[in-house]
């Protein structure tokens, strides 16, 4: 009998194996049961072939292999598929086949055997396939998965190139958690990833913020030696300078140059808008030094280079320094863009040069670009700053004219700048335009209208555009508590203004600097110094650091109380924390203590500064 078995199967098939298939595939009522109760036993004649079940795949003869498994148990035979060493494609094709048929939810240790055989025979495209569907459905953890991995098969090879293509796997979806437990398990269970998944897993975690899990993943990179490449160094030294660890990013640098790799235009590009936006003092000295650091080193500067340090001096105030990099950036033969330009122009209406930022601007379309919503946006808001509504406005309906359809940040902008100058029926009437052109009022557009009739003491006014607000769907945020609470303080109504902190937070908002400085400000201006600190207090016990305004609100209401040694005593404290006196602290010092006949104790320190400011 076992010959015979043997003759009808490919002799790689175990005949216990036969036998399952002849049990397990009812080909018809003759083939596999008797009509005793006698065990069954394979037949001579009618003994079922793995080739022919596997022809039927093959050829996607679905409707006839349908007839040969058995709807109760029809993954019984996908097991039989891989004891008997099926083909690869046969295997995957009936898997796959059992999902859309029997809307089958497989085993996990099935997939691991699925994933395993692929691997084996180098068929990576069809592991990624799998991958893509396994991850999203995610019906199994990290732990699950490693274990599954190793009780099918523990292969050290194998199992890295699965784990290496599942880490890549969640990133693609999205799923950078998941890739980062499952970088973390590939390390206690001493597999080999490489570049393809920990590179991109870098990236996400730059992308979602996750400087921390950046780190510790280039440390393992390094600690297990994953040959680490220019692009790894770069994203993690993008992380750094994103989280505004400059310092460590420069450690990282120097690590690069220690493994043979130069910087390069993206490495410097990168560092330069780390120190542009980091925001303290020196900042863009850090920032030019770099660019000289980048010719010397015969690294070219690219558009972005000069883009970037251009914003950087322009939001730093120093536009001149802008310019000066404008006119290098033309030296060395590289074209302006619009978002040079645009920068310029910004830079220059907020230093409240309205005629270079205009000429600038003929100067972007006569050199063939054309002005977009930023450059207009730019304009208006400078004009409206400066009070010049006529101006601001011509702006705005020239952007019609240049096919340009203006947008919420556009109306805002002019609506806020008519409302600071009290023309509020102007406001209001451009609000009705923003319906008219299909352009949705934003939270931003009611918070420059009710901070323009609060101003105006019209709180009724104020309150009807709060409930017109809720009722289309807008819901309050920071800045429209910060305008009402600020409303209040002027009017003297500071219990209820104290009763909107509460609020904000009841409604899940964050107060800012700002909310603690203007309540604290209506305190001190009513004399109430001791509610201003409990104010303080609660500032600090929400986890925010008092901020040179807020020191300033204090020095000047314990001034204005006759309480000059405390006041002195704020001052040396702002001092000591390291924060830079800016000019209302000069003013306040030399109007409410120094025109008094007080001398602050500071040692010549403020002195010095304001001689020299």
């Amino acid at each position: 009998m076992n010959c015979l078995i043997r003759s009808h199967f490919p002799t790689r098939i175990p005949p216990t194996r036969v036998f399952q298939l002849c049990n397990f595939l009812h080909i018809n009522t003759n083939l596999c049961h008797s009509s005793d109760s006698r065990p069954h036993t394979p037949p001579n004649s009618h003994t079922f072939e793995i080739s022919r079940v596997s022809n039927l795949i093959t050829k996607q003869h679905w409707s006839e292999l349908k007839t040969l498994v058995p709807e109760t148990n029809p993954s019984s035979f996908l097991e039989l598929l891989f004891d008997n060493e099926a083909e690869p494609d046969v295997v995957i094709a009936y898997f796959l086949w059992l999902q859309r048929e029997f809307n089958i939810s497989h085993r996990l240790e099935s997939y691991c055997r699925l994933f395993h055989l692929l691997v084996d025979t180098k068929n990576y495209s069809k592991v990624r396939f799998l991958l893509h569907s396994f991850v999203r459905n995610e019906r199994h953890s990290c732990s699950l998965i490693f274990h599954a991995l190793t009780v099918s098969g523990n292969r050290f090879c194998a199992n890295s190139v699965i784990v290496d293509m599942l880490i890549l796997t969640y990133v693609k979806n999205s799923k950078a958690d998941l890739g980062f437990e499952a970088f973390e398990r590939a390390g206690d269970y001493g597999l080999k990833l490489s570049l393809l998944s920990c590179n991109p897993l870098l990236g996400s975690l730059v992308k979602e913020c996750r400087i921390g899990d950046v780190e510790f993943v280039y440390k393992e990179m390094v600690k297990r030696r994953i040959k680490v490449n220019v692009i790894s160094f770069n994203t993690v030294i993008n992380g750094l300078c994103k989280a505004g660890k400059l310092q460590k990013a420069g450690d990282v640098v120097e690590d690069m140059k220690a493994c043979g790799f130069e910087p390069t235009v993206v490495t410097y590009n990168t560092l330069i808008d780390g120190y542009c936006k980091k925001g303290r003092v020196g900042k863009m000295y850090k920032a030019d030094a770099l660019l000289k650091e980048m010719v010397l080193n015969n690294i070219f500067p690219n558009e972005t280079t000069y883009n970037t340090l251009i914003d950087g001096f322009c939001k730093d105030d120093n536009v001149s320094a802008a310019m000066k990099v404008f006119k290098e950036m033309e030296g060395h033969g590289l074209r302006p863009n619009v978002v040079t330009y645009n920068s310029l122009i910004n830079g220059l209406c907020s230093a409240g040069k309205l005629d270079e930022a205009l000429g600038l601007r003929d100067e972007m379309v006569d050199s063939g670009l054309k002005p977009n919503h930023v450059t207009y946006n730019a304009l208006i808001n400078g004009f409206s700053k400066k009070k010049m509504l006529k101006e601001a406005r011509e702006l705005f309906d020239d952007i019609a004219k240049r096919g340009l359809t203006p947008n919420a940040y556009t109306f805002n902008t002019l609506i806020d700048g008519y409302c600071k100058a009290g023309q509020l029926d102007e406001a209001i009437v451009l609000r009705g335009l923003m319906f008219e052109r299909v352009v949705f009022p934003t939270v931003s557009t009611y918070n420059c209208l009710i901070g323009g009739f609060t101003r105006e003491g019209n709180l009724e006014e104020a309150n009807r555009l709060v409930d017109e607000m809720k009722d289309k769907g807008l819901r309050a945020d920071v800045v429209t508590y910060n305008v009402y609470i600020d409303a209040l303080c002027k009017k003297g109504s500071l219990r209820d203004a104290g009763k909107l902190l509460d609020e904000m937070l009841e409604n899940g908002l964050k107060p800012t600097h700002v909310t603690y400085n203007i309540l604290m400000a209506g305190y001190c201006r009513a004399g109430n110094i001791r509610a201003a600190l409990n104010v303080r207090r609660r500032m600090e016990k929400e986890g925010r650091k008092p901020n040179v305004v807020t020191y300033n609100v204090l020095i000047k209401g314990f001034c204005e109380k006759g309480k000059l040694e405390e006041a002195n005593a704020f001052l040396n404290e702002m001092l000591e924390k390291g924060l830079v006196p800016n000019r209302t602290t000069y003013d306040i010092v030399r109007e409410e203590m120094m025109e008094k006949g007080f001398v602050p104790d500071i040692d010549g320190h403020l002195y010095n500064i304001s001689v020299t400011s």
